[in-house]
């Protein structure tokens, strides 16, 4: 039992001015977090208990398949540099030089330590499969710190990392990482999805985000009543059929004077003709990586093709042209297309042939595969062109998905409406492959004593993140002024409210209620303060302790009352029943949380 009133909780009647989402706004008037400085944050009692409870849910979970490590957080650049990370992450990292002037970072993550010590340390077969795992602090130089605990450069990453002789291998490190992962977001009472995602700078070939629906988040993810999800980067769609215009003349294109119309919606009032109908051309210059400088150049140009309503994801395009993307400035678009924008078009554009053959990147959008008659920039100013029908009259270098899926388009799998969300990621698990272990020269003797790569795994939880969550997606957060967390990771599973402790006999009566409640083994906050009755109810709302026992005017009776804020419900019980009552509530949101979470 700990009492209220010896305990450090600094609520606020009024949230700061500048935190916007509401997990930020009530973290600081719960007394959880205090901000140091632009995305650094100190956990105040409270919040320590939170993270702390989460942190224990997670390593009792992830000590069932694999084993604890606890690595630096000071890394010298030399390992980055092996395996080409160093520039690719940019001012993202955190870089500092010692005194002797040598380079070192702090790490965003840890692919790299762990591989340094599979290679030094593993030297066959029988020694894998390995899972490592660590629970540390990790460094971000984030560009734009908001949102409370979701966007911060100082945070706290489950990391674990798996090492496999093979793809059958790695297939059963990375689902007993799903399974593992699915078991701890249930037990921290969160509602989740997981969903198709990009791997990013990560790498690898494969992974999925484990994604919380709420309007505080930055991602967007696609779902349907199928089971598919998928977050906007990898997400696809069925598109509903669209009648192609007629040919006009013979069919072939055919110049049109579209004098100062320029956009699609310029275009498609000038010839009375809708988007979709229209192809909208979108230039981009690659920044390539040095291992493609000798075969491709330093750079690229880069030309998609999309349908006039569809926009353009960047992330999915950057998958086919493996560089940084950039637009293509005035002077570059009118070298490449001898015309200005606005008049773009794909004819006249001779393609690469493949994407890892030189020359200009052309992609067409698989929207537009198959379609006929379109209309199209003519690559003279103030013209444009009708009937343009795509591999007919040009030859892309690659068919690929390209485009933004949206909301309400038919579901991959069965049609149905896709729901387009906002979404917080909890956690994220990648299938690297070979990308570190062969780069840092990881190797080990296989059954024929042949030296071959191991085949690794990465994933992550975001610690903060599962309380940010939580919050967020609270029933009782909704207004702003309070939530309720799930008893397995509230910093108190009950709290007593004693509601006058001048009478003597409420005073006793919460003693026995709170001393009877830790005896059952929960974890209670006995409210001792003097103060009034209503700003006691509202501080145990505002802290977001799930259960509250009121002792009140029913003591007289032999009687409680009892709240139970997930519920949304109260009932009067009687004091030798309070206990039992209380611990059975628990231990049945303890149990449903352990059955799988759905959306």
């Amino acid at each position: 039992m700990h009492r209220w009133s010896q305990l450090f909780i600094p609520t606020l009647r009024e949230a700061p001015a500048d935190a916007e989402v509401a997990s930020h706004k009530l973290l600081l008037r719960a007394g959880y977090i205090r901000q140091l400085g632009a995305g650094i944050y100190s956990y105040l009692p409270l919040g320590n208990r939170s993270i702390n409870k989460i942190i224990a849910i997670v390593r009792e979970e992830m000590d069932r398949i694999g084993q604890e490590f606890l690595l630096p957080t000071l890394h010298p650049r030399e390992l980055w540099e092996e395996s080409g990370r160093w520039s690719v992450m940019g001012d993202n990292m955190f870089r500092l030089k010692d005194r002797k002037g040598a380079d070192l970072c702090l790490g965003m993550t840890h692919e790299e330590v762990m591989t340094s010590i599979a290679r030094n340390e593993l030297r066959s077969y029988k020694q894998l499969p390995q899972i490592w795992y660590q629970i540390q602090t990790k460094f971000r130089d984030e560009p734009r710190p908001k949102a409370g605990l979701l966007r911060v450069r100082q945070f706290i990453m489950k990391d674990a990392y798996s090492f496999d002789i093979d793809e059958a291998g790695l297939d059963l490190s990375y689902n007993k990482h799903f399974d593992a992962y699915t078991r701890i977001f249930n037990r921290c009472g969160l509602t989740f999805l997981a969903v198709h995602a990009d791997s990013g700078a990560m790498g690898g070939s494969g992974s999925q985000e484990f994604m919380v629906y709420t309007d505080a988040g930055e991602d967007l993810i696609a779902s349907s009543s199928s089971g598919y999800a998928a977050n906007l980067e990898k997400a696809t769609s069925l598109l509903a059929p669209i009648e192609d215009l007629a040919p006009t003349g013979d069919g072939q294109p055919e110049l049109i004077h579209t004098p100062g119309q320029r956009t699609i919606e310029e275009v498609g009032a000038f010839l009375d003709t809708k988007p979709q109908h229209q192809i909208k051309t979108m230039a981009y210059i690659a920044e390539l990586p040095k291992a493609d400088h000798a075969k491709l150049g330093k750079s690229r140009p880069v030309i998609v093709f999309l349908r006039g309503d569809h926009s353009l994801n960047e992330a999915k395009l950057g998958a086919i042209t493996g560089g940084e993307l950039r637009p293509m400035t005035l002077e570059e678009l009118q070298s490449t297309f001898n015309a200005p924008a606005g008049y773009l078009g794909p004819i006249g554009i001779e393609a690469a042939p493949h994407p890892k053959k030189p020359g200009t990147l052309v992609i067409l959008d698989k929207a537009l595969e198959g379609r006929t008659n379109l209309i199209a920039g003519a690559n003279k100013e103030e013209y444009h062109l009708r009937n343009v029908t795509p591999i007919r009259d040009f030859k892309p270098t690659v068919i690929a998905d390209v485009r933004n899926i949206l909301e309400g388009e038919g579901c991959p799998i069965d049609g149905s409406p896709l729901r387009l969300g906002k979404a917080v990621e909890i956690g994220h698990i990648f299938k690297l492959g070979y990308k570190y272990s062969k780069s840092m020269g990881a190797t080990v003797l296989n059954r024929d004593g042949k030296e071959v790569t191991p085949i690794m795994g990465s994933y992550g939880i975001g610690i903060e993140r599962i309380l940010t969550a939580a919050i967020e997606t609270s029933a009782a957060a909704n207004d702003g002024s309070a939530y309720a967390l799930h008893p397995a990771i509230a910093p108190f599973q009950v709290v007593v409210t004693i509601t006058n402790i001048g009478d003597a006999s409420l005073l006793a009566a919460g003693e026995k209620v709170a001393a009877d409640l830790t005896a059952a083994g929960l974890d209670v906050l006995l409210d001792d303060r003097d103060e009034r009755a209503g700003v006691k109810f509202k501080d145990a709302e505002l802290i977001g302790i799930p259960y509250r026992v009121n002792i009140g005017r029913g003591v007289a009776e032999g009687k409680v009352e009892f709240v139970d804020r997930l519920q949304n419900l109260n009932q009067d019980i009687a004091i030798n029943d309070i206990a039992t009552q209380v611990s059975n509530q628990v231990t049945s949101a303890l149990s449903q949380s352990l059955a799988p979470a759905a959306l």
